[in-house]
């Protein structure tokens, strides 16, 4: 005769079983919504903060830098992250000017205090949902999605760059 514990028992290992034999592939459709279920958390912080997603790249990439950069500089930098239109870049660069988050200086952009401390403030904010978006995953599994994002990110840019060469 069997117990309830036993058929438990025995219907969880099942499940686990064929959980783990089911288990999707990663393909575009589950990077995409990966991508943007992990940048909708964001978004929602950096809306608290009256910033877009386009302005915080835009604006790390002006953090980050060891000196001022150009606006052609930043351009290229936030391209190279979203693969944006560069006019649309450019508008994102005059929104930043605008709300007092980057200054220009001679012919160069830098940010202001107020810009240097956003990008900490909302990294800090959104540091609890991270982990609890990432904690315990195995670090082998996040070895192996990090590889595998890796090595799809650098075969995509080759086909972007072959399509617009």
């Amino acid at each position: 005769m069997t117990t309830t514990a036993s058929i438990t028992a025995a219907t969880a290992a099942a499940t686990t079983a064929t959980t783990t034999t089911t288990a999707p592939l990663a393909d575009a459709r589950a990077a995409g919504l990966a991508h943007y279920a992990a940048r909708g958390v964001l978004e929602h912080v950096l809306a608290r903060h009256g910033i877009t997603f386009q302005e915080q790249i835009a604006l790390r990439a002006a953090v980050t830098a060891d000196a001022p950069q150009t606006p052609d500089d930043l351009v290229t930098q936030v391209r190279g992250s979203l693969k944006a239109d560069p006019a649309d870049i450019r508008a994102t660069l005059d929104e930043l000017l605008a709300k007092q988050l980057l200054v220009a200086d001679g012919a160069r952009l830098r940010p202001t205090d107020a810009g240097r401390e956003l990008i900490p403030a909302v990294g800090a904010e959104t540091a609890p949902m991270a982990a609890r978006i990432w904690g315990g995953i195995p670090a082998e599994d996040l070895a192996a999605a990090g590889r595998v994002l890796a090595l799809v990110t650098a075969r995509a840019n080759a086909e972007l760059a072959a399509l617009t060469a």
